[in-house]
Parts: structure tokens; C-alpha cells; sequence
């Protein structure tokens, strides 16, 4: 039986990072993966999804380059080739993921794991190497991430009815799609396929896009996905799912209003649930809470010697969190680090155009705690360099305390807000004040510059508009 300190289940950018700090801090560690390395962000999420949302970008502008003073005739895509050089993004980094473990001296196992005892672990690698390995671990941490919710009545068949998952893979841009679900999974794919030319609806039960984010924020990015072309209907509940000759016919009540929609695909992106099934969690004491595994301060689960991190444990369903909690868990295990990962510390982005990027309190939860606020606003479109690029749709949102003016959240929308975002993140780490932000020297002409100017706002002392 092979034994280790630590042994991580999963090898996503939660499980992997947890294992590789591990190793850094002197423990054993075995990394445990049922599929490819670097899990499902790496090979099925984040990754592909973004080099797909970067060729769609690429082909909107092309064919707006008589904008810019530029002529560029007969532009096409060809869609099979786009989804191929995801693939081959997805690829290479995904065996970077395995050369890291190498590297960092952790020991690498294909095949799915099952707990027999708390502390003790049976690998199935009969898909792979073959045969079953025993392993004991003084630790574990499940990092297994989660799958697709399905919807009652609505079962994924893979053509017609078909989950994110599924469509990432597909080299077959349909026709016409229904996106039922308005989150940052749904607005992804609805953007670079209506980019690419499918006729796009997206359906959403709430009364906006992106539930939970600044509405200023979802509003406008309602507004421009509809000016892109695509049908926009919150307040909808779909009703049934019906096959049709052309592909599936979907009934549904909008706003109060019944209405029906015929398309080649229907896309389910209404959430995912936690992948916990076939763990053997009941042989190691480990408990589920609303059916993800529960976790105290430290990440420890029900189990003394059993840990969880990532989107298994619960929202924010984000990787960069997951890779924090893993670094923190693994550090408080060796009596090291800060301590678990602040949530208002973890940034949240949406890769369509226009982009969206927040973090921290929205004005909206900032009063619901009766936290007095100041807001700080500066649109892109006083902005130079958005206007030389062409960029000027979006904005910036600061939400400061009103009292010392702390920078309590960001929300933002427009070209570059998933990178100007960090530095927000830094200032909020910092505790920095909206005066320090003002201070702050911003190279001319950037993006950067709005979030000066927002800061400014804060104090009503913005200078360019």
C-alpha cells in the first residue's frame, strides 16, 4: 500500500495548485485524476472557452474593420478549425499541468478513487494503467469539482438538448440556439455564437442577466447583447421542451407573456451540481450541506482527516478561488498562510464582449447590510484610449464607505475589465482608500485611467468629464 501525507482527488486548478504547495512545503503528496490533467478548466471550461471567445472576437472585428479606415473582404469562419485550435490550446497546457508534477515531485495517478476508511483510498485505473492501487493518506482533499445541472423533463441527448460540457467539444455551429440560462456560462456561448453567426435567444428566470451582479452592470450588458443581435427574455420559465422537425420547440412564459421558440439546439446552463457521486464519502464520514460537501474554516470536512476546496464545497463556482482555498488549506495544515480566503477578495469575470468583471459589495448588498456607501462612476466613453481603440461602450463602479472611504467593491463593463479588475483587488487587499486610489499616477492614455477617475467620482472631483 503506498503511503503519502497528502493525497489530492482531482487535478483541477484547485486540486493541482493544493498539491504542488503541498509538495513545496515538504509533504508527500499524491495527485489522484480520472481524466486529463488540469480538470475541467483546463480541458472542458476556462481555457478552451476563451481561446473560442478570442477567435469570435477576432472575426466581429474583421468584420467591422471598415471602422478602423480598413478594407477586409470575403471574411469566413470556419468553425470545426476554431473549436480544433481550442483543443490544441486545451492540450497544451494540459500537459503542462502534468510536467508541473514532475517538477514538483508529486506522485501522478489516472483512474477514479473511492475512500474505504478515512484515511484510506482505492484507485480504479482500469480505464488507464489497469488494475487497482491502495493508498493511505494522513490527509485528503477532494477536489473534484462539479458537472452540468440538468432540468426536470429536459434530459441532455448531446445534438439537441445539450450541456456546456457537451458544446465546447461540438465542431458544429447550429443554426440557431436557445440558451436557457443567463449566467456567465450562458452569455459566453451565447456571444461568440451569435458572433459567428447563429441566431441566439437567451432565456432567463430571473429579471436580469448575471443573478447577483451589480444591475447598472447587467443591465448594460443586456443592452448591448441585444444590439449584438441577440434575444434577450428575462422573467422566463420554460415551460416544456418538445422535439421538432428542426430541432427542438421550446414553450415558455416571458414577463407574463406565453411564447414559443423553434431552434437546431437548446444549451442548459442553469448551474452545475457538485461531482461527489462514486466518492464513498459515507466510508469516510464526510457530510453534504444543500449537496455540496460542508467544510469549517480550514476547509475540513465532517472527517478530522478529510479536507475539500473548489466549486465542490459551493459558489462562487470560480477557479481562481478554488486555487486560493487550496493554498490556504494546505498552509493552515502545515500550521502556515493567512487563514481561509475572504469571499469579497475573490474577483468575478465574464469573458463576452463587452466584458464584465466584479468584485466585493454591490450598492445593492452594501445597503441590504446598512452599510452607508458612496458610488463613484466614469464611463468609457470619456475615456482616451477607448476612444482611439473604438472601445467606448462600459463603465466603471466603485462602492466606497462613506465614512472612511474604503473601496468596498468594483463592477465594471467594457473592453479589458477582466484585467483592470486586479487592480482592485489589490487596493481591497491593501484596505486602500478612494484617496489613495486618486493619488495613485495612471500612464496616459489606458483603460487604467478609468478606475483613477471613478476613484475621483467617489469625491465628486473627476476631471475628464
Amino acid at each position: 500500500m503506498d503511503k503519502f501525507d497528502l493525497t489530492v482527488i482531482g487535478s483541477g486548478p484547485g486540486g493541482y495548485i493544493a498539491a504542488f504547495r503541498a509538495s513545496q512545503l515538504g509533504m508527500r503528496v499524491a495527485l489522484v485524476e480520472k481524466s486529463e490533467p488540469g480538470g475541467l478548466c483546463v480541458n472542458l471550461g476556462c481555457i478552451p472557452s476563451k481561446a473560442i471567445l478570442k477567435s469570435a472576437e477576432l472575426f466581429s472585428m474583421m468584420t467591422h474593420a471598415s471602422r478602423y479606415g480598413l478594407s477586409v473582404e470575403n471574411v469566413s469562419v470556419d468553425y470545426a478549425k476554431v473549436v480544433e485550435r481550442s483543443r490544441r490550446v486545451s492540450g497544451r497546457l494540459s500537459k503542462g499541468v502534468a510536467f508541473l508534477a514532475k517538477k514538483n515531485k508529486v506522485t501522478s495517478f489516472t483512474g477514479s478513487a473511492r475512500f474505504t476508511g478515512s484515511t484510506r483510498l482505492l484507485v480504479d485505473r482500469s480505464a488507464g494503467e489497469g488494475g487497482r492501487v491502495e493508498i493511505e493518506s494522513a490527509r485528503t482533499i477532494i477536489a473534484t469539482g462539479t458537472h452540468p445541472k440538468s432540468l426536470p423533463g429536459l434530459p441532455f441527448d448531446g445534438k439537441r438538448i445539450v450541456h456546456s460540457d457537451q458544446a465546447i467539444l461540438s465542431k458544429e455551429l447550429p443554426e440557431s440556439l436557445a440558451v436557457i440560462g443567463g449566467g456567465a456560462v450562458g452569455v459566453e456561448f451565447a456571444y461568440w455564437c451569435n458572433a459567428f453567426g447563429s441566431k441566439v435567444t437567451i432565456l432567463e428566470l430571473m429579471d436580469q442577466l448575471l443573478p447577483g451582479t451589480d444591475r447598472e452592470v447587467a443591465d448594460q450588458l443586456g443592452k448591448s447583447l441585444k444590439r449584438q443581435g441577440i434575444s434577450v427574455l428575462t422573467s422566463a420559465s420554460l415551460k416544456s421542451a418538445l422535439p421538432a422537425k428542426g430541432g427542438v420547440e421550446l414553450a415558455f412564459d416571458a414577463a407574463g407573456e406565453s411564447g414559443k421558440l423553434e431552434v437546431r439546439q437548446a444549451l442548459v446552463a442553469v448551474g452545475r451540481a457538485a461531482s461527489v457521486d462514486g466518492l464513498g464519502l459515507e466510508d469516510a464520514g464526510v457530510a453534504l450541506e444543500g449537496g455540496y460537501i460542508s467544510v469549517d474554516e480550514a476547509y475540513r470536512t465532517s472527517s478530522p482527516s478529510v479536507y475539500a476546496i473548489g466549486d465542490v464545497i459551493g459558489p462562487p463556482l470560480l477557479a481562481h478561488a478554488a486555487s486560493a482555498e487550496g493554498v490556504a488549506a494546505v498552509e493552515m495544515m502545515a500550521g502556515k498562510g493567512q487563514g481561509p480566503v475572504n469571499p469579497r477578495h475573490i474577483p468575478s469575470c465574464i469573458y463576452c464582449q463587452p466584458e464584465v468583471a466584479t468584485i466585493g459589495l454591490t450598492e445593492e448588498e452594501a445597503e441590504a447590510r446598512g452599510i452607508p456607501v458612496r458610488i463613484g462612476r466614469f464611463p468609457f466613453r470619456a475615456s482616451g484610449r477607448a476612444v482611439a481603440s473604438g472601445d467606448e461602450e462600459g463603465f466603471v463602479k466603485l462602492v466606497a464607505d462613506a465614512k472612511y472611504g474604503e473601496i468596498l467593491g468594483a463592477h465594471l463593463i467594457g473592453k479589458g475589465a477582466t484585467e483592470l479588475i486586479a487592480e482592485i483587488g489589490l487596493a481591497q487587499k491593501m484596505e486602500a482608500t478612494a484617496r489613495e486610489m486618486q493619488s495613485m499616477i495612471h500612464a496616459h492614455p489606458t483603460l487604467a485611467e478609468t478606475l483613477g477617475e471613478a476613484a475621483l467620482d467617489l469625491d465628486k472631483m473627476t476631471l475628464n468629464i
